[in-house]
């Protein structure tokens, strides 16, 4: 299964809370990656900009869309960090959130390399409502492949992706549309046959790309050697580890808080 990435041009800059070293530092970080409820909440709640809300008022103008974060399971446990700051982002917007659309494969980015993260896509499932306006909300942006593949999942099933925020990041990956510059000498660069078998292998061209994974296409020293890697990294077809299924999955909120069910795929 393949994202259903779409051109990001029009699709705004990421609006980030907090400084990447300062939240990784914090005594609470760990525990709330792995799935600690409490600790999330109390991260959120030391990082969350209330000096973001203009930025974030702008960005949905008259709409009233609903805030949907990105529940994924890591290595150590359910990532409950993007719960908790669309929990905080609802008390502060008055904005819904919505919990039926999950991550449906475990693609292990925390730590990752940036060939592991492209080798590995995140994939989702469950229901978007056509012509709803949705906030995207997650913890941390790097490439911004997984802020890229939930828009195309939310466009491609009717609804309207408006913007993302979250709690940390790099800086130069808030903006995820790739410069046509960018995508120009990448071409120019690796050729148009490896552009042809990255659309074989992942679904979408090069246009799709965010600015972060154009730049380090860009950078990697040829076409061959970027095959090289992401078979290493666990593509598809290599004798690596591939992205993990975790099958059905139901996603509820119980007491302000995310809480999973999961059935055999």
């Amino acid at each position: 299964m393949r994202p259903p990435r779409i051109p990001l041009d029009a699709f705004p800059d990421v609006v980030l809370h907090a400084d990447e070293l300062a939240v990784k530092r914090h005594a609470q970080y760990t525990a709330a990656k792995g799935g600690d409820t409490d600790a999330a909440k109390i991260l959120v709640s030391s990082f969350a900009n209330a000096g973001r809300l203009s930025e974030l008022s702008s960005l949905l103008g008259a709409r009233q869309a609903a805030l949907l974060p990105v529940h994924a399971l890591e290595s150590e446990g359910v990532n409950e960090i993007p719960v908790a700051l669309a929990e905080l982002l609802s008390e502060w917007l008055s904005l819904p959130i919505v919990d039926v659309i999950v991550q449906s494969n475990t693609v292990g980015h925390t730590g990752a390399s940036g060939f592991q993260r492209l080798a590995n896509q995140a994939l989702f499932e469950g229901q978007v409502e056509p012509a709803r306006d949705y906030l995207l909300v997650d913890d941390f942006i790097g490439q911004g492949g997984t802020l890229a593949n939930l828009v195309g999942y939310v466009e491609a099933a009717g609804g309207h992706a408006l913007g993302a925020t979250v709690l940390t990041g790099k800086p130069y990956s808030a903006k995820l549309a790739p410069d046509r510059t960018q995508i120009e000498a990448l071409r120019s660069k690796h050729g148009r046959d490896f552009e042809n078998w990255w659309r074989e292998r992942f679904g979408f061209s090069f246009d799709c790309l965010t600015r972060s994974e154009a730049r380090y296409l860009e950078n990697s020293p040829d076409a061959q050697a970027i095959r090289d890697r992401l078979v290493e990294a666990g593509l598809e077809g290599s004798s690596g580890a591939s992205p993990g299924r975790l099958g059905t999955g139901s996603f509820r909120r119980l007491s302000g808080w995310a809480d999973w069910t999961l059935s055999a795929g």
